[in-house]
C-alpha cells in the first residue's frame, strides 16, 4: 500500500503543476506557475551558461548571482557525478529551510542515492535528459514543497528501502532511544500524505489544519530524527516501517 502511495506521489510530482497554491503568478496564457528565485551552480561557464539558458524566459523565474538573505530561492546544480565535496556544499546549502536544491548529474551510484536524498536534495535530473520542460517542472516542483525523482531512480529507492527493511536485525539502531524514534500518530498521518504526493496547504485542507500546523509539525520530526527535508523523513519511516 506505501509502494502504491509513493508511486502516485511521484506521478503528482511529475504532473502539470496546480492552481490551487498561493503565492502564484498568472502567466498570458492563465497557466499559474511559482514566482521562484534561481540560482545556478556547474563547474564550469559554458554548462551554468546553458542552464541559465533554459529558466531565463521561463514565467515567473528570477535568476540570481548569489543567495538571496532571507529569501527563498532554488538551487539548480550540474554535476558530472556526486562527490563528499557536492554532499556537503548540498547540506550547507540546505540547512537553510528556505533554499530548496536540484540537481542535475550524468552519474549516480546505487549506493549514493540514500545519500543524496539524505543531503537535502529536492529533485534529481539525469543530465542526459534535462530539457526545457523538465527542468522547469523540477524547479516548480521544488518552490512548492514538491520532490521529484527519475523513475529508475524511484524504483531503485523503493529497492534499497525494501531490502533494508528485511536485512535490519532485532538490534539494528539499538544505541539511538526508541521513544525518539517513534512517530505519533499525527506525525504518521502527515508523512503518508508526504508520500502520496501532497504538499502543505493540501495536506492541511485534507486533515482541516492550517498550513502552519502542518510545516511545524513536520520542522519538529525533521528536526528531531536530524532529517534534512521531506524526502529523508519519508525515507527514514519507510525504512523502519513506520509508514
Amino acid at each position: 500500500m506505501v509502494v502504491a502511495q509513493l508511486l502516485r506521489g511521484q506521478r503528482q510530482a511529475c504532473s502539470d503543476v496546480r492552481t490551487k497554491h498561493p503565492g502564484r503568478t498568472l502567466t498570458k496564457g492563465g497557466v499559474p506557475v511559482p514566482d521562484v528565485m534561481v540560482l545556478t551552480r556547474a563547474a564550469d561557464p559554458i554548462s551554468r551558461a546553458g542552464l541559465q539558458s533554459y529558466l531565463r524566459t521561463a514565467p515567473g523565474v528570477t535568476l540570481v548571482e548569489d543567495r538571496p538573505p532571507g529569501l527563498r530561492c532554488t538551487v539548480v546544480q550540474l554535476a558530472d557525478s556526486v562527490s563528499g565535496e557536492l554532499l556537503r556544499e548540498a547540506r550547507s546549502l540546505t540547512a537553510d529551510p528556505k533554499l530548496r536544491l536540484v540537481l542535475i548529474v550524468a552519474r549516480l551510484q546505487e549506493a549514493e542515492l540514500f545519500d543524496v536524498v539524505g543531503s537535502g536534495v529536492t529533485s534529481i535530473l539525469w543530465r542526459h535528459e534535462v530539457t526545457q520542460a523538465r527542468l522547469l517542472k523540477a524547479v516548480y516542483n521544488a518552490q512548492s514543497g514538491r520532490s521529484s525523482l527519475p523513475a529508475d531512480l524511484f524504483s531503485r529507492l523503493l529497492d534499497q528501502v525494501g531490502r533494508s527493511g528485511r536485512t535490519a536485525g532485532p538490534e539494528a539502531d539499538q544505541d539511538q532511544d526508541q521513544a525518539e524514534c517513534a512517530l505519533s500518530d499525527r506525525e504518521t498521518g502527515i508523512l503518508r500524505l508526504v508520500a502520496d504526493g501532497l504538499d502543505t496547504a493540501e495536506i492541511a485542507d485534507t486533515l482541516g489544519y492550517s498550513e502552519r500546523w502542518v510545516k511545524n509539525v513536520l520542522h519538529g520530526l525533521t528536526s528531531r530524527l536530524n532529517l534534512r527535508n521531506r524526502s529523508h523523513a519519508v525515507a527514514y519511516a519507510l525504512r523502519r516501517g513506520l509508514i
